[in-house]
Formats: C-alpha cells, structure tokens, sequence
C-alpha cells in the first residue's frame, strides 16, 4: 500500500463536546456503516458507554474515503474519552497518530480537558485541527469561542473548522483538512520490523486482540512475533485490520498501517501496553521507550458477595485489565469479607466503570470498600511506608510523621462564580494559588488541594456552582505534612473494615457524624438493637441506634394478672439480649455503595 494516501489520527476534547458524535458521521460519510446500521455511539461498544452517554475506552476503526481531488485514502481513525480520569487511554491513542481533531463545543467553548488534550497532542508532535462543534444550537457566542481557540490555544482564526456533527455540516470539511493538514506516516518497508502495541482487548471467541502501529518493516499472516519488553516469541494465528466495525482479515500489514492480530497467548498478563514487537529472525536495534505507567490516586477493596467466586473474580480482573492498563490491583484478605483484591483507579469514575464492567461483563456481584488515596507515612526506625488501606496504617505511637498526596487543581469557570468557588474550594482545605481572565466571561482559577478533598464529590459540587460551565484538570503535585488518622466503623462493638477510612485528624469528627447518620438510615432494623459508633483509636467520636423490630409478645393475653404479661416481657428481653451477643447484623450491599458518596 502507497503509505503517503494514509492518514493516522485521534479526535479529542472535553466531555460532551461531541467527539463520538462526530465520528459517527465520518464513519457514514466514509460509507463505513450502511443507512440500516446507523444510530448514535457507534464506536463505543459497551452498553455502559451509551447509557452514561460517555466514552470510556478509547476505538480503533479503519476507513476508505475518496477525497474531492479524486485521491483514494486510508484513515485510521480513534475516538478517544474525554473525563480526566481516562487522559491514560487518550495518551496511549496519540502515540499511534500523526495528527489530532480537537473538537470544542459552541456553547461551552474551551474548558479544562480541551486544555489538557491540547498539550498532550503537544507533546507527541501532533498536527492538530481546531473545530468547534454543536453550531446549530442557537444559544451559542461563536466569535467568543472563536477567540478562545485563537488566544487560548494559538491559532489562527481562518484554521478553525465549524461543524455540526448532530446534522453533518462540516464533516467532509474536515476530512478535507486531515488529508492536507496531517502528514502521511513515515517509515520503510525494507527495514526491520518496529511496531507499537497500543491497545489490547479479549474477545470471547478469538482470546486476546492486541492492537498495533507498524512503525517500520512490515507484519505477515506467517511472521513469527518477538515482544522486546517481555522477551516472549508468538505465532501469529489471524492479522487484519478493523474495517466497517467488523474484524477483516488481511495476509500483511505495512510500515504506516494499523491494525490487530491474534497469537497462541494464554496468559494475558504477558501483554504489556507499549510494548515493541519486532521479527527475531530479524530484529530491530532500537525500543519504544513505552507508556508512562499511570500511577493510581484512589485505591479500595473489591470483595465477592459469594466467597467461591473469588476464582472467577480474578479470571475477570485479568482479562478487563487487558482493555484498561490503567487498572491494577493485587490480592488481599478482610476479616468483613474474606479474600479479594486492593484496587487501584484513576479516579472515582474509572471506580464505578470497572465496578459496573466487572459486574455485567462477567456476573458477578462485588462489594467495595471506602475509597482511599496513597498516603506516605514515616515511621520512627525511618521506614518509609505507602499506605492505601486503613488496616496498613501503623500505631499512632510507631508514626514520625505522615503526609497526604496534594495535586495542582485546575478549573475554568464563569466570571461571576469566582466567589461561590473559591469559598467552597478553600472549605476543602484547597489553598489559592493564581487567576487568569481567558475571556471577558470565563477566568481559569489554579489551586492547590489534598487529592482525599476532591475524588468524591467536588466535580459535581463544581458542576452545580457553576450552572453547568465549571470544568476541571488535576495532576499529581507533592506529599506535604498531615496529621493522619484511622477513623473505624464499630457495629455493636466489632470494627467494620469495609466502612474504615484514612484521613487528616481536622476531618475526623465531622466525617465520623455523617458516617453514623448514614449508617442508621441505611441498616435495617434487626431483632436486636444495633449501636453504630465511629471511633478514632480508643476515642467515640459519633454514635447511634438502629432500634430493634418490636413483638407484640403480649397479644394473646386477655385480660389476667400483670405478673404473667411482665413475666413473657423478661423472657423477650433475655432473648433480645441473647440475639445481640450472637447475632450478626445484616448490612444490605447499597448501604456500601451509599457510604462512598459521603
């Protein structure tokens, strides 16, 4: 194939600003999809995609267009997800580009993700098209936007696409841009092979899909394969390429080309992303440096309801970890809950999708643990300890010092929102750090923050502060000191691991209050009364009852001396009492998905 009419390249932006809507519309005006096959979402394959109406693994698809000069092009096409905490699986999508589509809605303009995408397309050497997208809503500023485009990011005015995807306006326009704009893959037939494995998924009926980038040489259907990071050989058993959304077997994959193969992989932890695969019979000199390895921020346990699915638990964990490199995790045991796995996530997002992924994917019915972030703690013989679960913590009196992860907060807001904020962003212990008027109504705020203050709630608090316009970008920044504590859940006296929790001593008393309220609401009454306390170390700092069902022992008295009513009332109390000793309180699974949100 003539590597100069292929074109690689992503679309990017902010969340909900139209990238998978846009893609749609390639993929049709492409002739990729056919007028009975059409809908919305099409590139993203998981239920839970279009329910939440986001994207949330990054796709592939490959695409025959013939531009108006007559010239028959490829496209590679990825559509990649736009919260913060899936920037990983958009960073690993630009490596395999050579150009970048970034897409900025009408009437939200730029916002903190458009910002943060811009500079990861920066970093790998992207070409990048500007396009504001959404232009047929009538309540839209488009010179405003157009002025955030030219002196937010850097363009020029006349470089800006305006497009619809909702209706198609635009669409070819900007086909037409990505033939001219980004360049063709570079690269020789005749060197040795150099290719990048970018992504990686299991299909139930062809096992492990590895996804590449030909760099250099050219693949086979007979190549035998060599991973250079992992050192493990393969055999090629189906190479082809994603065409028309369907897998389309192909006999060879040349330098510039993208596309997929399946080899004898039985373990699919053997699959490292980023990886560079070469021929061993004639093997290139140089190595992809890889991914940077995301570093997890919020870390909690996953346990099975039912023990005896531990097994398939881990099977499923290792096979979603194959589409998600971002997620990690590794075995541990609860006295709650038995055997199951400490988590690692992005983000409380990236929490609930493999939560949820997990549940419907495989069958199984998990419970969560509170989320915590990684807190360094240093001891007084100067161990140094990474401590992401309560139970990890050492004993007050063995602690040096200890300190909490901070990240550099940045959010784009109205002009006229400032106030309402920065207040409640100073109330989550967020310290002011500098301002920038983008524009006449929207300024760009930057503060520093405990990572423990925002993984819950604060981008919905954000969110309604700010009617909808507020957007946020984090990245990690340093450990600074914090007087850390382990706040324990007792029910009737016994601690509840899966209610423990990490945190700085000042948030203690008013997280152990909402805790116990929560609780009491969410545990059922029971034959026996059940206390809740929150505690730190051997200090009560909330507690309260959940009132025991009552019995009406004395309806079949009719009349008749107190003595044998009172008599039927101790033995009911022997027996409640009794019950509270022995008795385990049932605890229904929402009230551990409940407790999260607080």
């Amino acid at each position: 194939m003539d590597k100069s009419l292929i074109r690689n390249f992503s679309i990017i932006a902010h969340i909900d600003h139209g990238k998978s809507t846009l893609a749609d519309r390639i993929l049709e005006v492409t002739g990729a999809v056919d007028k009975k096959h059409k809908g919305s979402q099409l590139l993203d394959d998981m239920d839970l995609e279009r329910e939440r109406g986001i994207t949330i693994k990054a796709s592939m698809v490959r695409l025959s267009y013939k531009s108006r000069d007559g010239g028959d092009y490829i496209f590679n096409l990825i559509d990649t997800p736009g919260h913060v905490d899936f920037t990983y699986e958009v960073s690993k999508s630009l490596a395999a580009c050579e150009g970048a589509v970034l897409v900025v809605d009408a009437g939200q303009g730029i916002e903190a993700q458009t910002v943060a995408n811009y500079y990861l397309a920066m970093e790998n050497n992207l070409e990048i098209i500007p396009v504001i997208n959404k232009i047929d809503l009538t309540s839209i500023d488009l010179p405003s936007v157009k002025n955030q485009i030219v002196n937010i990011l850097g363009f020029k005015e006349e470089e800006i696409i305006l497009a619809s995807a909702k209706e198609g306006t635009g669409v070819e326009d900007i086909l037409e841009r990505i033939i001219q704009v980004i360049p063709a893959p570079s690269g020789t037939v005749d060197n040795p092979l150099k290719a990048l494995v970018f992504d990686c998924r299991f299909d139930a009926y062809k096992g492990v899909v590895v996804f590449v980038r030909v760099v250099e040489g050219s693949i086979s259907s007979s190549t035998q394969l060599k991973m250079m990071h992992s050192q493990a050989l393969y055999k090629i058993e189906e190479l082809g390429v994603f065409k028309n959304l369907k897998y389309s077997e192909v006999d060879s994959l040349s330098c510039g080309e993208v596309g997929y193969f399946t080899a004898n992989i039985r373990e699919p932890r053997e699959i490292i992303i980023g990886d560079t695969i070469t021929d061993p019979k004639n093997p290139c000199t140089e190595v992809f440096p890889g991914y940077r390895q995301p570093k997890p921020l919020v870390f909690c346990g996953v346990y099975p309801v039912n023990p005896g699915d531990f097994p398939d638990l881990r099977d499923a964990m290792d096979k979603l970890r194959l589409s998600d490199a971002s997620f990690v995790f590794e075995p541990e045991n609860s006295q709650s809950f038995g055997s199951g796995f400490r988590c690692g996530f992005l983000g409380l997002l990236h929490m609930e999708i493999v939560q949820e992924r997990l549940e419907r994917e495989y069958g199984l019915n998990l419970i969560l643990t509170v989320p915590n972030v990684v807190y360094r703690v240093i001891k007084k013989n100067k161990d140094v300890l990474e401590v992401d679960a309560p139970a990890e913590l050492p004993q007050p009196s063995d602690i040096e010092n200890s300190y909490e992860p901070f990240v550099s907060l940045l959010m784009i807001i109205p002009v006229e929102t400032i106030e309402l904020v920065c207040d409640f962003t100073k109330s989550r212990r967020g310290v002011f750090q500098s301002n920038e008027y983008l524009t006449e109504d929207r300024v760009k705020l930057t503060f520093s923050i405990p990572l423990s203050e925002i993984i819950v709630d604060f981008y919905d608090r954000i969110k309604s502060l700010t009617r909808g316009y507020g957007s946020l970008d984090y990245e990690f920044k340093d450990y600074l000191p914090a007087n850390l504590v382990k706040l324990d859940i007792l029910i009737n006296g016994q601690p509840c691991d899966a209610f423990s929790s990490l945190m700085c001593k000042e948030r203690a008393y008013s997280r152990a209050h909402a805790l116990v309220n929560k609780l009491k609401e969410l545990i059922p009454r029971q034959l026996f009364e059940v206390a809740i306390q929150a505690a730190v170390g051997g200090q009560i700092l909330a507690s309260s009852k959940v009132r025991s069902v009552g019995k009406h022992v004395t309806a079949k008295c009719y009349g008749g001396d107190i003595t044998r009513k009172r008599k039927l009332w101790e033995e009911q109390k022997k027996g409640k009492k009794r019950l509270k000793q022995f008795g385990k309180v049932e605890i229904p699974q929402e009230a551990f998905l409940e407790v999260l949100k607080i």
